[in-house]
């Protein structure tokens, strides 16, 4: 009984791996305004009590 699920399993997991991909045409880039924060530099070290 169990080799059955593996076997199974193992085509279910071949077919799904030969699957043709969708092509990722949606793809999302935040800009600035979306992202809520504008880019602002880093704070520099200044020594241990800095």
């Amino acid at each position: 009984m169990s080799k059955k699920i593996v076997l199974g399993l193992v085509l279910v997991s071949a077919f799904a791996a030969c699957q043709r991909q969708q092509p990722a045409n949606d793809v999302f880039v935040p800009t600035a305004p979306a992202m809520g924060n504008p880019v602002t530099t880093e704070p520099v070290y200044q020594g241990k009590f800095g």
